[in-house]
């Protein structure tokens, strides 16, 4: 298994147990990354990238993101 890399900015991203922060990644294999995300409550969650979605962030001018892929 290969070592988590740590995001030095955290991301915030849609999961199927809510808002979640990813602090972590684990490139594990060239098919799939896993994200290690903590959500608002604290618990701690491994996703894969088909299970996420970011977040919009207007400061940044990230918006619509939620319609991407419908």
């Amino acid at each position: 298994m290969s070592r988590p890399l740590e995001l030095k900015n955290p991301l915030w991203f849609n999961t199927p147990k809510g808002p979640a922060r990813a602090h972590f990644l684990i490139a594990d294999n060239e098919q799939d990354l896993l994200w290690i995300c903590f959500l608002q409550d604290g618990v701690c969650w491994t996703f894969s990238n088909q299970d996420i979605r970011i977040m919009d962030n207007a400061t940044i001018g990230r918006t619509g993101v939620d319609k991407l892929g419908k």
